[in-house]
């Protein structure tokens, strides 16, 4: 065996070690997901039958050029099961140029519990944590709801998550799931909607139940607003605004809880560019999130969360340089470029691992009932292209971060005209 080959060889053994055991985590998640599911089922039913004095509730929604949109949202929100007299729909208009003010106003003029607030002339289109920032002086309840633009959340989805700020005074916020209302618009929107519900069912509701660690998304998820002010709001520099926001939660001595039966619907990308931009947001948002706190993770009150911000680091760079590493080498050997002679049945255990990432899909899909053969086989063709496209965005995002160093810039997702399909949260 010559130099070269035992340098490949050493490097596949690493990239194979590597690869494992990222996805040896994702089964103990997995595993751990599944008891969390069983549990929120037997909670959910014993909220249903609580009479809670229920706090009061603004909601925050960012809105930017939103007139796609914004009308069946504040339809959506007036339709929520929440004490009338408490709950008040506060719509930040961000700089909008469209209708978005006009159809606000008409809706407002139907419920007074809608109300709008003009960002001033001058300080719109600096992201949603400058908007958030400015809301959240108009607030006045005991708590604090953020739900997107598009969000269509169903009747009891703040019921649900305001009720666990009473039951738990340990928890800081509460978040809940978000299911993709445009599923079937594109190839795309099938692979985003089989991503997001794994994404929630393993990664949220497993280290919910592992760690008690879980992050808040950018939706449907409630906040004690004296905490809030406690923590001086939103960093305007971060692009994942909502998970930075989580890491000082946990610092301040709270507890985030995941609760998947508190369900709202949005609308994901139809398009490659537009998820393209939205994914490498994400990943420059998380590699500030990493940047700002890594060199406190020493001195974290809460040690799993330190434990977990490494996992995000691993995840989007050491997994990532492993699949690399793997692909490259299973292309060179397979063209004959070169050859690793070291036994072992890695044949096996790649179908091993392949399997296992079909048998872990599957199963967090059938909280869902979405579980289906056509999600199958969409699962089986996401492996091969859509995961492998994570590759080109984080080394997009690190290029712009790294080497042109762009400026961090929010970049709204572009709506769509889609018609809702509410479907049944099939009591979760």
């Amino acid at each position: 065996m010559t130099l070269l080959e035992l340098d490949l060889s050493a490097l596949f053994i690493l990239a194979v070690i590597l690869i494992w055991f990222m996805v040896a985590y994702q089964f103990v998640l997995t595993v751990f997901g599944y008891i969390n599911f069983l549990r929120a089922t037997r909670e959910k039913q014993a909220i249903d039958s609580m009479d809670l004095d229920l706090p009061s509730c603004t909601i925050l929604i960012p809105a930017h050029n939103e007139e796609k949109v914004i009308r069946r949202t504040l339809e959506s929100m007036t339709s929520l099961v929440y004490p009338h007299d408490k709950l008040r729909i506060l719509v930040i208009n961000d700089g909008s140029s469209d209708r978005t003010r006009e159809i606000i106003m008409d809706l407002a003029q139907l419920d007074p519990r809608v109300s709008l607030y003009d960002v001033p002339q001058g300080q719109g289109g600096k992201g949603k944590s400058r908007a958030l920032n400015l809301g959240i002086r108009q607030v006045e309840s005991e708590i604090v709801a953020i739900y997107d633009a598009d969000n269509t959340p169903d009747p009891q989805a703040l019921r649900y998550l305001a009720a666990q700020l009473v039951l738990h005074q340990e928890l800081g916020a509460v978040l809940g799931k978000f299911r993709t209302v445009n599923k079937n618009a594109t190839l795309l929107t099938r692979f985003i909607n089989i991503e997001t519900l794994t994404f929630q069912s393993m990664l949220q509701a497993g280290r919910s139940q592992l760690h008690k660690i879980a992050t808040l998304p950018g939706t449907n998820f409630v906040m004690r607003t004296a905490l809030v002010r406690q923590l001086h709001g939103w960093d305007e520099d971060a692009l994942t605004e909502d998970s930075e926001l989580s890491v000082r939660i946990y610092e301040e001595g709270y507890i985030i809880k995941y609760i998947p039966y508190a369900i709202t619907y949005e609308q994901e990308p139809q398009e490659w560019g537009v998820w393209m931009r939205q994914r490498m947001r994400w990943v420059r948002g998380n590699n500030y999130v990493i940047g700002k706190f890594f060199r406190h993770i020493p001195r974290f009150r809460n040690r799993r969360l330190g434990f977990d911000l490494l996992y995000t680091l691993a995840l989007y760079y050491v997994f990532f340089i492993a699949i690399v590493v793997s692909d490259l080498l299973f292309v060179v050997s397979a063209l004959k470029l070169v050859s690793i002679a070291l036994p072992g049945p890695y044949t096996a255990v790649w179908i091993l691992a392949f399997f296992l990432f079909l048998g872990e899909l599957l199963v967090t899909l059938s909280y869902d009932r979405e579980d289906t053969l056509r999600n199958l086989g969409l699962a089986v063709l996401m492996y091969f292209t859509y995961c492998q496209l994570w590759i080109v965005v984080i080394v997009r995002a690190w290029w712009s971060e790294h080497i042109r160093k762009e400026k961090r810039t929010w970049a709204k997702t572009e709506r769509f005209d889609v018609v809702q399909t509410t479907e049944a949260s099939h009591g979760q």
